[in-house]
């Protein structure tokens, strides 16, 4: 288990670097519409792996994107990935910030895994009925199928002897992993085109997905897919 353990540490650590770098290039060449999305995964990667500097070169990439849009779910991002590299009362208040401008103006996910954050984070400071009530927000990972997050949520309600809830079924759990993606990114405000830019693939194809998409959740417009809770 320590074996497994420290490979999943190294592995996290060489993708965040990689990461890092990788929304570097994209940030310079433009080529990626959504390319900020990525930076919160690789600060936290970064900080799980115990790497600083990826994680810093990442959140001050987030933190720019964030001021210049403006937008609450991008402040609440930012707020969420500095969290991460704080601690005691400035986490906390970093925390609560995130929480509050992704309720106004994210997507369940990023709301749920910022609860999922700060929870660990009073767990490991003892806090432990403050911890529960952040973490009784399991279900939000677990109803958008987002197992890897529902996981680690689970594991940190065991230790507050808790017994997880069990996930029910979603319409979207009939996506394949690439209509999935798409739908994201489609209900995130992308164009067709610009999801195929993203993509490598061409427009038709995306279109050709997408009537395979609405036909599965049963929808029949772009705006009811950005309504949708997608994980």
């Amino acid at each position: 288990m320590k074996q497994q353990d420290e490979l999943g540490m190294a592995r996290r650590a060489s993708w965040a670097i990689g990461g890092v770098a990788a929304a570097e290039r994209v940030r310079k060449s433009g080529e990626m519409v959504h390319a900020g999305m990525s930076l919160p995964e690789v600060v936290e990667a970064a900080v799980r792996a115990g790497r600083p500097a990826p994680a810093a070169a990442a959140l001050e990439r987030l933190d720019a994107q964030a001021r210049a849009t403006g937008a609450p779910w991008a402040l609440g991002l930012a707020a969420r990935s500095r969290g991460l590299i704080s601690t005691g009362p400035a986490a906390e208040e970093l925390y609560r910030e995130a929480l509050e401008r992704l309720a106004g103006g994210g997507t369940v996910s990023h709301l749920a895994r910022a609860h999922l954050v700060y929870g660990e984070q009073l767990r490991r400071e003892g806090r432990r009925q403050d911890a529960r009530e952040q973490l009784s927000t399991d279900t939000l990972l677990s109803d958008i199928g987002a197992n890897g997050f529902t996981s680690r949520a689970a594991s940190e309600l065991r230790a507050l002897g808790e017994h997880p809830r069990k996930r029910s079924a979603q319409p979207f759990d009939a996506l394949t992993p690439q209509e999935l993606r798409i739908a994201r990114l489609v209900a995130s405000g992308a164009t067709s085109k610009e999801v195929a830019a993203q993509l490598s693939l061409s427009s038709r194809t995306i279109d050709a997905h997408l009537r395979n998409i609405f036909r599965k959740l049963d929808i029949t417009s772009r705006r009811q897919l950005g309504d949708m809770h997608l994980p």
